[in-house]
Parts: structure tokens; sequence; C-alpha cells
């Protein structure tokens, strides 16, 4: 498969030598606006307070991962200088704040930002999160489908790889309604896996599909024990692999860690191509907010330790991406040979 300088030089920057994703995402907003907001009531969150411990997590986590994920309003600027040269930089892209109606959530762009932007900052690439549901009204399905092609058409343009985070929600009204980022315990496996067919075309332009558990994290079974369950639960992520045929991660949405470790074990076995995680990873260490210099031993000692072993089963279990099966064949550098320099399009061009 032929790939585009960027991307593929993204491709490549945002996994670790041997082609596996080990990303830490520090671009949690709402969680960390609300945590925080708790524990020093009455007064509110806001850059000041939560900067300080994006940059933290950043200069500690990644590291040890194969690159960041980080927001550019509440986490770069402070970050910036701590994030090591030699890991990935990938870069949030949506608004947290969505439009919540009967019908469905509605992803928008925050005003001033945009791909281009973040391609000139010298990111590795894009990320997307999409509220998504198959069953939404006809006119929430448009908008989200469109958004996506917007994205992926700008990624194209810009040369820089894209990566989609899909996320099914319980839909406003019902009993179990909430706008936080956390698993829908509610979910049914079919509405995942249908989200990730309704994107599953190329014409989408995603490069990497960042992807929750088909079943809820907390009621997964020891993905080590032969049993009916563990059969089953490795059916549905099974059916991933066939939806879909380009590299694809696991995200922890707020699962605990030995959760995550389960859902890894799974992913990995169905040919997953690594992870991108965050609250799995650092949030019991941030329990001990305000105090940031416990907050630090905590990742240095408990989030070091879990990174560890994750990357391990990492390591053991999930496949480079270059063997997904889009890839499979080969990877070869698109235009490549003598013609390069006048074939490779400038920004002006139009996205293909």
């Amino acid at each position: 498969m032929e790939i585009s300088a960027g991307k593929l030089r993204g491709l490549r920057r945002l996994a670790d030598k041997a082609g596996r994703f080990k990303m830490v995402a520090v671009d949690q907003r709402p969680p960390m606006i609300k945590s925080i907001g708790e524990k020093i009531a009455p007064r509110t969150a806001g850059y000041d307070e939560i900067a300080p411990v994006k940059a933290l997590l950043a200069r500690t986590l990644t590291p040890m991962g194969s690159a960041v994920l980080i927001d550019p309003d509440y986490g770069f600027s402070l970050a910036a200088d701590g994030i090591p040269a030699d890991r990935g930089l990938l870069i949030t892209l949506e608004d947290f704040r969505f439009e919540d109606s009967p019908g469905g959530r509605m992803t928008r762009l925050p005003d001033g930002w945009d791909v281009g932007k973040i391609k000139r900052m010298g990111a590795d690439g894009v990320k997307l999160l999409l509220w998504y549901r198959p069953d939404c009204s006809p006119e929430v399905v448009e908008h989200q489908k469109q958004l996506v092609r917007q994205v992926g058409e700008a990624c194209t343009r810009y040369d820089i790889a894209f990566l989609l985070e899909l996320l099914v929600y319980p839909f406003k009204g019902a009993a179990n309604h909430t706008t936080d980022y956390t698993e829908n315990k509610e979910k049914y496996p079919e509405l995942v896996l249908q989200s990730l067919r309704d994107f599953a075309d190329p014409s989408y332009g995603v490069d990497i599909y960042k992807l929750e558990s088909p079943i809820p994290a907390d009621t997964l079974p020891d993905p080590n024990e032969d049993s009916a369950e563990t059969r089953k639960a490795q059916e549905w992520f099974d059916k991933i692999g066939t939806i879909i045929d380009r590299p694809w991660v696991m995200l922890s949405a707020g699962a605990g860690m030995e959760q995550f470790r389960r859902v890894l074990a799974f992913a990995y076995k169905a040919g997953a191509n690594g992870y991108l995680a965050g609250r799995a990873i650092w949030w019991q260490a941030f329990g001990t907010y305000p105090d940031l210099s416990a907050m630090e031993l905590g990742l240095e000692r408990d989030s070091a330790r879990y990174m560890e072993e994750i990357n391990l089963l990492t390591d053991n279990l999930a496949r480079p991406w270059r063997m997904a099966p889009a890839l499979s064949n080969g990877v070869h550098l698109k235009n490549a040979g003598p013609a390069f320099p006048a074939s490779y399009d400038d920004f002006s061009a139009t996205a293909a």
C-alpha cells in the first residue's frame, strides 16, 4: 500500500521502534476540570490549576510510551518543553463541549483551531473524538459523518496522520444519561461494532482507529481462562478485525487498571496494534491533587509499574501497525522516485 510522506512519518513517530503504539493520553478536559473543581471548591478549575497537572503527566509518562496525546488549550503550552523530542506528538482537534439533543450528540470543532495549525506546530497526528451512535436521528448521523469527512480531507491535504476515536453514549433523557467522559455501562456490543462499520470506508481518510471495548470493561472475564464467557467476549473483539483493515488501538474510557489490562488482552488477540490510554494509567496518582509532589511520586511508582506491565503485554501480543490487513503486502512511499519533488503536493493543492 502506498502512503504519503507525512502520514508515513507520522505513523512511524507515533509507534515504538517495533511498530506498536504505546500512546499516553493527557488531553482529558471535562474529567479533570470536574475533579479538580470539586477539590478546590468554591473556586472553579481553570488553566492555572489544570495546566501544571497536564505538564506533570506528560513529562513523567511520555518517556515510557511511544507518543503523547495532549490538548491545545489547557495542556500543550506548559507541557511542550517537557515532552521528549524523540516521542510522537498527537494533538486533540475537537472541542470538549458538544451539542446534546434528544436526537444525539454533535461533535464540533473549536473556533480558531484546525488541522492546518496542528500540522504547522509540528505534530505527528490529529485526534478527533466523535460521539456516535448509528441509531441517532438522521440529521445527527449526517452531521457526524460530514465532520469526519471534513477532517479526513484536511488531514490528506496537510499530509498528517488522522486518528479517529469513536464513543457510544446514552441518549439525552435516558435513565443512565451522563455527559461525563466515561464508558456507557449499558452499551450494546452491536452499537460499538456498527459505529465502526459506518466509518470503515477508506474514503473517510482514517489512518488509526481508537476504539472502546465492545463489552463494558468491568464485565470482562479473565482472558486467560478457558470458559464460555471468555470465548464469547473474544468473539466480540474478533469482529473488530473483520470490519476494519487499518491500524487500531484501544482506549481506556476511565476503566481501572485490571479492567483495561483485560481489554488489551482480548484486543491484541483480535489484531489490535497497541493502546492510547490515559486514566487507567494515571487516575490513581491524580487522586492526590493538589499535592503535586505526591502525584509525581505516584506516577513514578504506580503508573510507571502499570505501564511496564501493559507495555510488556503489548510487546508480546500486539501486532505492529504494518501488519494491519490493508498494509500487510508492504508499505511504500507514495510518489517515490526522482519525480518526488514535483509530484508531492504543497498545502495549496486540493485534498484528494
